[in-house]
């Protein structure tokens, strides 16, 4: 087989799926930075081409910046608490204790779980009065706390439900990685003499860099997309203290049908991803180290 031949064979085994990521995500990328040019059209009044004006609209919206500034709050803990929870799971589960595949299986089980029915089920436990957490704090004497109708406590209360969610997903990846690990790294260190946390601060996490590289990533993505479990637990309130930027995009585009504005609102959330994906492989990816 000549080298020309390997070439088009190569290129061909890749076309069915260049062909999916060009019709799914680069040609409904580059349709929504080009509609946000435009107006939306309404009745009899056809599209025309706007500039910036929407973008001008968005710099001028104070609810655009509350939602933006929501969902960086709402990153800024749930990214963090998310990850470091799912690597104490993940350490705690590969060792060799009663019950792991048990706990294995709890921990995992929350991600399986359609996000709708998880939302309903934390609904339950913050209801005032009758719900879970409610009974729970009863005998402490806390008052009757309406979690999700505070503007105090309705964020941190959805973040909670995104934290119990996310680190049991991300725990996957962890134990896979610390599965992969050679075990005679331990053996050796304690051979030393050192301590379990040298161990891990020296050792073990330094190796989970890549994974932690992989779940940082999907974790931001995760944090700009949320919608289905604010729609249910809180629809943005109260006075938008809940309103995520693609929830907010979701209301602009379907509830008010401003499709134009929705996507100037989405080209700034790509860019705000893209920013944010590059930033971690540029100052992350330095400190890598694969086996």
């Amino acid at each position: 087989m000549t080298r020309t031949t390997q070439w088009i064979y190569a290129w061909l085994l890749l076309l069915p799926s260049l062909v999916l990521l060009a019709l799914f995500t680069h040609y409904p990328a580059v349709a929504t930075l080009w509609q946000s040019f435009f107006s939306t059209a309404k009745g009899s009044r056809p599209t025309v081409f706007v500039g910036l004006d929407n973008y001008q609209q968005l710099v001028e919206d104070p609810i655009f910046w509350q939602a933006l500034s929501n969902n960086f709050w709402y990153a800024f803990w749930t990214i963090p608490i998310s990850i470091a929870l799912a690597i104490l799971m993940a350490i705690w589960v590969n060792q060799r204790i009663a019950g792991r595949g048990f706990l294995r299986l709890a921990y995992f089980t929350p991600t399986i779980l359609p996000m709708i029915a998880v939302a309903n089920i934390w609904l339950f436990f913050y209801t005032p009065e009758y719900g879970l957490l409610a009974k729970f704090l009863e005998p402490f004497g806390s008052g009757s706390q309406n979690w999700l109708g505070s503007k105090g406590t309705a964020l941190p209360a959805v973040m909670v439900v995104a934290i119990w969610k996310e680190a049991g997903f991300f725990m996957i990846f962890y134990l896979a990685a610390l599965q992969s690990m050679s075990p005679h790294l331990a053996e050796a260190a304690a051979i030393e003499g050192a301590s379990r946390w040298y161990f891990f601060r020296r050792v073990t996490f330094p190796l989970l860099m890549p994974t932690t590289l992989f779940v940082l990533v999907n974790a931001v993505i995760n944090a700009f997309r949320l919608v289905d479990h604010i729609v249910v637990m809180t629809r943005g309130g109260p006075d938008n203290a809940t309103s995520l930027l693609l929830y907010y995009i979701y209301e602009i585009g379907f509830r008010f049908w401003d499709t134009a504005y929705a996507a100037a609102l989405t080209v700034v959330l790509l860019a705000i991803l893209g920013i944010a994906a590059l930033a971690q492989f540029f100052f992350l990816g330095r400190k890598v180290h694969y086996q």
